[in-house]
């Protein structure tokens, strides 16, 4: 029952907030916290409990917190949720990342009840979908997690938002739909007539037809490379990105794509092991593909968001490469293990990581209105906290030794290598050119003249007194280029001020008129032009420069802990590898039947 709690707590506060019109922005806002924290706590105490070497035969049995009850029993569908060393990690992954969205978004003005309900929503989601062991409720709650990002990009994106809901939403139900197919395929070609997870990784079915096992397993791999993204069926993503708002983005990114790459690993090769090892050179060169593309194309962006986007199909592609080294049987089973296991870590590092960045591009667009690099620059200066975050976000994803990228990216190469040399070479490719365009990014960004992109909209006071922009921005923000420090005189505007005969409200200077009065000869509300004329001396007043307020509270309290857990994951890696480790050894152990 705990794990049903876990899933469903989420939803029924979305469905009590809605129910209470009358709450104030602030209940709204800090009952949302309160239910992301409670599950994370849930979780936690999960993670506590859980016995790893329980778990040790994976998908087929030894399930923690198992629960089972009939649903459709004409097909044998039932409301079948478990968790093991696969989906613990990547629940506790989505459960803290809601949480770090949820104080995020603690000052969201525009319709916070429904913002707040629909992120719970969408937890929920989530959640079933990694904790479902039935291919139906999976199905169920996959689907619905569509949904849920789709009202969050269209409700609340900026730009083309609306064309891009709807390209998200029609690309990712048609791999879902594709996903249905293969479903019924694994109930069809199976002895039992089953859709309960366990006993289809249990008696594999279609073994004895590679044709079908073959299309199956297609059916299944496209639903799949749709979500994760994979190349081909990635260019849904950087839209997707660039115009949901940075909560959206985060989940996106962090929890989403995962429900693709979580689908490999505990329904396709399980189920389909046959197919699986027929295919997976396949699966490797895919994962190359997607490693080189992702990172050469990453390079060529303008665009801060569109960037990380792009680094998102460079990541998946590492975890598709691990899992379809496991599928080369002729290989080291030990390598193969290692590659999996770094896999599966690398699900969660990337979560943590992107999800950090995305927040910190929520920032520039909180700030400017525009995540175009060439409105930025210097920011080291007016944000030192600002500038720390991002530095540590960017060496973590690119796989600097101390973080868990590396632990990930490490094991993935290790077991690689060994089963796939020219693969794991031509990959390792992919960690220079993106070491190199997240370097480019944090020189762009942070280094040189200071350059802020000031929104048209006014500024907003903070409740600690500080101006910025962040509900001032609205999808029709043009943002102006304007440097840090100002210049005064010739070249200097304020409020309209023009230089050479500039005007500051009313003011000319060279020849400068102050309400009427001229300088040179200056009248003075019809003053004659003589010696008892009393000239005025213009004044030229320096404007501010424009602000680029660093991290606020909320704004730390949402990416800080993310970036922490990166570095304890990257320097103790004990605890989440002794969780993960047996179960991916069970997983290589089932793809070689």
């Amino acid at each position: 029952m705990l794990l049903t709690v876990v899933v469903l707590l989420p939803v029924v506060v979305a469905a009590v907030l809605m129910m209470l019109p009358r709450l104030s922005q602030r209940a709204v806002a800090w009952s949302w916290v309160a239910a992301a924290a409670v599950d994370l706590a849930l979780v936690i105490w999960m993670w506590i409990g859980f016995d790893p070497g329980r778990g040790t035969s994976g998908v087929v049995d030894g399930l923690a917190y198992d629960t089972k009850v009939r649903w459709i029993p004409t097909v044998d569908a039932a409301y079948h949720v478990g968790v093991d060393g696969l989906s613990l990690p990547l629940i506790a992954l989505t459960s803290l990342l809601f949480l770090a969205v949820a104080i995020w978004s603690q000052r969201e003005q525009d319709r916070p009840r429904r913002f707040a309900a629909v992120f719970l929503f969408l937890q929920t989601t989530c959640l079933g979908t990694f904790a479902a062991l039935d291919l139906i409720l999976f199905f169920v709650f996959f689907d619905l997690s569509i949904v849920g990002m789709y009202f969050v990009i269209a409700g609340w994106g900026h730009g083309n938002n609306r064309r891009s809901a709807l390209k998200f939403f029609l690309y990712t139900f048609v791999g879902s739909l594709a996903l249905l197919l293969g479903f019924i395929g694994l109930f069809l070609g199976g002895e039992e007539r089953t859709f309960d997870m366990v006993r289809l990784a249990a008696r594999p079915p279609l073994d004895d037809s590679p044709l079908l096992c073959g299309l199956v397993l297609l059916a299944i791999g496209i639903g799949l490379a749709v979500k994760t993204p994979l190349f081909p069926f990635h260019t849904w993503l950087p839209d997707a990105h660039t115009d949901a708002p940075a909560a959206g983005s985060a989940i996106l990114a962090g929890v989403l794509l995962k429900l693709g790459t979580y689908g490999f690993v505990r329904i396709a090769m399980p189920m389909l092991p046959a197919a699986w090892q027929r295919w997976a050179m396949v699966a490797v060169v895919v994962g190359v593909v997607s490693v080189l593309w992702g990172a050469f194309v990453a390079l060529a962006q303008r665009d801060a968001k569109r960037m990380i986007a792009y680094t998102s199909v460079n990541h998946m592609g590492y975890v598709i490469l691990g899992l379809g080294v496991a599928g080369l049987v002729g290989a080291d089973p030990e390598a193969r293990t290692i590659a999996t296991v770094g896999a599966l870590v690398q699900m969660v590092s990337h979560g943590l990581l992107t999800g950090a960045l995305f927040l910190l591009t929520g920032v520039l667009w909180s700030r400017g209105g525009t995540y175009d690099f060439s409105r930025w620059g210097g920011l080291a200066r007016p944000a030192p906290l600002f500038a720390a975050a991002l530095a540590v976000a960017v060496f973590g994803s690119l796989g600097l030794p101390g973080f868990s990228s590396f632990i990930a990216e490490f094991q993935v190469f290790t077991g690689t290598i060994q089963a796939a040399p020219v693969a794991g070479v031509i990959a390792v490719t992919g960690i220079l050119v993106t070491a190199g365009l997240f370097l480019l990014a944090v020189q762009r960004l942070l280094t040189g003249p200071p350059l802020l992109a000031v929104p048209d909209a006014g500024p907003v006071t903070d409740d600690d007194g500080s101006t910025g922009s962040e509900f001032g921005v609205t999808a029709d923000t043009a943002p102006r280029r304007a440097p840090a420090a100002a210049h005064a005189g010739h070249g200097a505007m304020d409020h309209g001020a023009m230089d050479h005969g500039a005007m500051d409200h009313g003011a000319m200077d060279h020849g400068a008129m102050d309400h009427g009065a001229m300088d040179h000869g200056a009248m003075d509300h019809g003053a004659p032009d003589d010696a008892d004329a009393q000239t005025t001396t213009p004044t030229t007043t320096t404007p501010p420069p424009p602000s680029f307020p660093d991290l606020r509270m909320h704004e730390i309290a949402s990416i800080v802990p993310l970036l922490v857990l990166s570095v304890v994951i990257g320097l103790a890696p004990v605890f989440l590898l002794d969780v993960i480790a047996p179960a991916a050894a069970a997983v290589v152990e089932l793809v070689s039947r």
